[in-house]
């Protein structure tokens, strides 16, 4: 073995593994064994983003959580002797935690407790990249946090320096936990006003040229459509929420400026003091003058995400703009066979491979939405003059609201949009 591969093995010997999580989640009544399996592979997902290895899925069918514990008590005897056995790193729950159930979940496994809240916290914190964004996440954390400190993880460990469990933490250092969080929550709203201060001043000098925003559910592909039509290098990852900052760029087509905005993507059960915080971000979506809906059409669940993002855009009063629906991902879904492949093809054969009738869907939405869908696939290029071509009808539509007259005699100082970036 040379030098060089034993500094290597060494290297690797030594690098920290990944923490290790356990996901719990409970069965409703109204819901099948399918879709809360469906919501645990999403909170994997969310769980990789964060940088943990799923180990291990608990589930139980309860009609409403316990109010101690979440689960049953022999439901959490089970995880206990599991996480215990396997030395795991943490538990994460696909529900928000009460601050007592976190108390006493956190005293009975001696771990770290993630619930959903908590966990998207925590990935929005290491992904914020502006100091807005920044701002915007800590505050939503420590809100978050405040009422849920406890005495075997106080969740502050990232600022304290370090990552690992402080075991024998006192009432004394919550105490000093507590006030420390309530001074920074009165710092960092002081902060995000000034900020918003600033935003809301850019915005008001944006008046005048059409605003499109990009919306759609985490991970469908918004920041690859926007690289495609800017041609602009904003980061696109197969993660959720690859990025949560608001980025705007400014575009010209057919001799029509307009500005396109990414903001970040939406979730089932996105954290409610994350929205509350994320509001002047958000703002992008309820000043926009066109919505272009991204969606990823691959997904099993993709009318569940237009769903979420549907509603969520009428939690922000925004669920009366006009949206183009673009059905991304197209090349990720098996073409539809023909009358006679199907008639040699089992029911079960047939469900399982996910085909989908696009002209149908395309005539179904719409209706819904008064604009025909694009289908198309941002990452290839597949369709994208389609996209462009509906894009700027649409574009045009809200310019002549602004410029009835622009045909005749319409010149634009472009100059205050060079170079925009939040």
């Amino acid at each position: 073995m040379s030098k060089y591969t034993r500094k290597l093995k060494k290297l690797f010997e030594t690098a920290p593994e990944a923490e290790t999580a356990v996901l719990v989640a409970i069965i409703k009544q109204s819901q099948s064994e399918l879709e809360v399996e469906e919501h645990l592979d999403e909170l994997a997902f969310l769980t990789e983003t964060l940088g943990a290895k799923e180990v291990h899925r608990f589930t139980q069918r309860l009609e409403k959580p316990d109010i101690r514990t979440f689960v049953g008590s022999g439901k959490l005897e089970e995880i206990q002797t599991y996480v215990t056995h396997f030395e795991v790193d943490m538990v994460i729950f696909d529900d928000d935690l009460s601050p007592s159930q976190m108390r006493n979940l956190e005293n009975e496994l001696k771990v770290k407790v993630y619930d959903r809240s908590l966990l998207i916290l925590d990935i929005f914190l290491k992904r914020a990249q502006t100091a807005q964004a920044k701002t915007q996440v800590e505050l939503a954390r420590f809100q978050y946090l405040l009422p849920r400190l406890t005495r075997m993880w106080t969740h502050l460990e990232r600022q304290r320096g370090g990552t690992a469990t402080r075991g024998g933490a006192g009432e004394k250092e919550i105490e000093t936990d507590k006030r420390m969080i309530r001074n920074q929550i009165t710092v960092l709203k002081e902060k995000l006003r000034k900020i918003e201060k600033q935003g809301e001043t850019q915005r008001k000098g944006r008046k005048g040229i059409v605003r499109v925003t990009l919306v759609g559910y985490t991970n469908v592909g918004k920041s690859t459509l926007m690289n495609l039509v800017t041609k602009s290098e904003v980061l696109a990852e197969n993660k959720l929420f690859a990025t949560v900052d608001s980025t705007v760029r400014k575009v010209v087509y057919e001799n029509i400026p307009f500005l396109l905005s990414d903001t970040v993507g939406f979730i089932r059960k996105l954290p409610t003091h994350l929205i509350e915080s994320f509001k002047s971000t958000l703002m992008e979506i309820q000043e926009s003058d066109l919505l272009v809906h991204v969606v990823d059409i691959s997904h099993p669940n993709f009318e569940d995400h237009i769903a979420v993002v549907t509603q969520t855009l009428n939690e922000l009063g925004a669920g009366d703009k006009p949206i183009l629906l673009v059905f991304n991902k197209i090349d990720m879904v098996p073409p539809m066979p023909s009358e006679e492949e199907l008639m040699n093809m089992s029911e079960l054969e047939v469900e399982e491979a996910n085909y989908l009738d696009l002209e149908k869907l395309q005539a179904v939405y719409a209706k819904k939405t008064g604009i025909d869908p694009v289908i198309m696939a941002a990452k290839s290029g597949t369709n994208i003059e389609a996209f462009r071509e509906s894009l700027i009808r649409e574009v045009k539509k809200q310019h002549l609201k602004i410029y009835p007259h622009y045909l005749e005699d319409v010149t634009y100082d472009l100059s205050q949009f060079d170079d925009l970036e939040e």
